[in-house]
């Protein structure tokens, strides 16, 4: 299909210019019926991946010796510029991904809000970490040098848009916050599944950046299907964000590897989300519980990486009233549009190959319509998740579909916790007598996600200072981290410690003074007192 005449077709955003070198062209559709929305972009080369990674290394210097104050007015800038994005914006978005007006609404607020959430850490100088140990020229044997440790951007970011969120996940979101915030500048792979979306933050990022005056080349984005690896082996880059599927995360953390200089990748990748009902949960409340966990599995079509995939219980008559009361939810859920039409083909996909499996029968199917995701609920046999013989269970079908296993009894429960991979999430249901039982099952749920809830549901995250959106292998890559909350600037940041330099060449953060009133780590003890008389001549 050609680009009609009406088409806008753009190019890659480099050093503060719009630059088109290439033929091939990425075109914008519609969600719900893949017809184009009139936009277009030009796919990048790997010149072109070459050229906005050097632009962003070539902006570093400057832009990384930016005061915080100087980086919050940015992030706040960035933040009122997508604020005043209007319907029409909205409407595009709404268009290129199938989400309706008021979760795109709410996801408009939350994109500019955890800008904000990250200008208001800068305020408070939590990101420089200062760490001094004064000079101790008496002590016995060797005498002890002046130490001062704080923290350094990591360099020049690639990020890679989630196709999911295509706000806050996106071209402005939290991977793009965070390093932005540590002082990184930022090489941006817009997400081909909205592309004119992607176009539309950057430009509000670009005017931000203008309105700053900061140099060009700290915020590039480029377009592309196949670019991404030319983008992660491009000497200059630092650091990868990434969030997208476990194959695609793989991937990069392997081209990352194989580099000359290999960098870390930071990639949320893939989690099922276990969520355990406890007995007396089950007989109290099972049938609001059941009402409740299909909405949450299904709740945009499915399309949450924190999506409760897999649901556990102790078997009995409470479980099979539960599976009976899931299954007729499931049967009267409306068919739902996905994000695109490849997301909708590895749904049915995924669906193909759980109906195959000997092990899984399907209790329930929701409504259905064409070109639309019927939302489905399985019950599989305990004995694919005491082996690791059989992944199925472990792999996360993206999409309204969940899978509900019944164990006998709190052995073969803290068993199958063993058997678990890396998760996102994990979700315990319980009453208060549920509680005995409760003490062996943290712990090892502790050990086996990065947000552990207790009587709630994993599809919502809340974006603060406590927050962790992370994991072990397969949720991430990195399980040290987070990519929503603020303790997500840690990864684009390295330390790095001064010994015995002069007072002049001291940066703001290590002065004795302590003229940005931090609370630092001084001789072992926390305060926001200046020290004086200890800084070497």
């Amino acid at each position: 299909m050609s680009v009609s005449h009406t088409a806008v077709i753009g190019g890659q955003f480099i050093a503060g210019d719009r630059v088109a070198a290439g033929r091939d062209i990425i075109r914008s559709l519609c969600a719900a019926t893949g017809e184009p929305t009139g936009y277009a972009y030009y796919q990048a080369t790997a010149e072109e991946a070459r050229q906005a990674a050097q632009a962003a290394a070539d902006a570093f210097p400057a832009y990384s010796q930016t005061d915080s104050a100087e980086r919050a007015r940015f992030l706040t800038a960035i933040a009122d510029e997508i604020d005043a994005l209007d319907e029409n914006f909205l409407q595009l978005a709404h268009l290129e991904t199938a989400l309706p007006l008021p979760r795109l609404q709410g996801e408009k607020a939350r994109t500019s809000g955890q800008l904000r959430l990250f200008a208001q850490l800068l305020a408070r100088g939590d990101t420089e970490n200062v760490r001094i140990d004064t000079a101790l020229p008496e002590r016995r044997p060797l005498p002890r040098p002046d130490l001062r440790q704080y923290q350094l951007a990591l360099g020049p970011v690639a990020v890679f848009g989630a196709s999911n969120f295509p706000l806050a996940f996106s071209t402005a979101g939290g991977d793009t916050a965070s390093a932005l915030a540590a002082g990184c500048t930022v090489v941006f792979k817009a997400h081909s599944g909205h592309p004119a979306t992607a176009e539309g933050i950057a430009m509000a990022i670009e005017r931000a950046r203008v309105a700053q005056n900061l140099p060009a080349g700290v915020f590039n984005m480029i377009f592309g299907d196949l670019i991404g690896a030319e983008l992660v082996q491009a000497p200059a880059i630092q650091a990868v964000g990434f969030t997208g599927s476990l194959k695609g995360g793989r991937a990069l953390c392997d081209l990352a590897a194989r580099r000359p200089q290999p960098i870390p990748v930071f990639a949320e990748m893939s989690s099922v989300n276990p969520l355990l009902v406890l007995p007396n949960a089950l007989n109290v409340r099972g049938e609001q519980i059941a009402r409740d966990l299909v909405a949450s599995f299904t709740l945009g079509a499915g399309q949450f990486c924190t999506k409760p995939g897999l649901i556990i219980a102790v078997a009995g008559e409470a479980f099979d009233r539960f599976i009976n009361q899931l299954a007729q939810w499931v049967n009267d859920a409306p068919p739902q549009f996905m994000l695109h039409a490849g997301i909708l083909e590895n749904y049915r996909q995924g669906v193909a190959r759980w109906d195959r499996h000997p092990a899984l029968r399907q209790l329930a199917e929701g409504k259905t319509a064409a070109n639309q995701a019927a939302s489905r609920l399985y019950q599989g046999d305990k004995a694919l998740l005491l082996s690791a013989v059989d992944p199925v269970l472990q792999e996360e079908v993206f999409g309204p579909l969940a899978a509900v296993v019944a164990v006998d009894n709190l052995e073969e429960l803290l068993a199958v916790l063993d058997h678990l991979q890396g998760q996102l999430t994990a979700t315990l249901l319980a009453e208060p007598a549920d509680l005995p039982l409760t003490s062996p099952l943290c712990r090892r749920l502790l050990h086996k996600a990065g947000r552990v809830l207790f009587n709630g549901y994993p599809t919502g995250v809340e974006v603060s200072d406590a927050m962790v959106h992370g994991g072990p292998w397969p949720a991430t890559s990195d399980a040290h981290g987070t990519s929503v909350g603020t303790l997500a600037i840690s990864r684009f940041q390295r330390p790095v410690c001064l010994q015995n330099w002069p007072a002049e060449l001291l940066p703001p953060p290590l002065l004795d003074a302590n003229p940005l009133n931090l609370l630092r780590l001084v001789n072992g003890e926390y305060t926001r007192d200046s020290i004086t008389g200890t800084t070497p001549d």
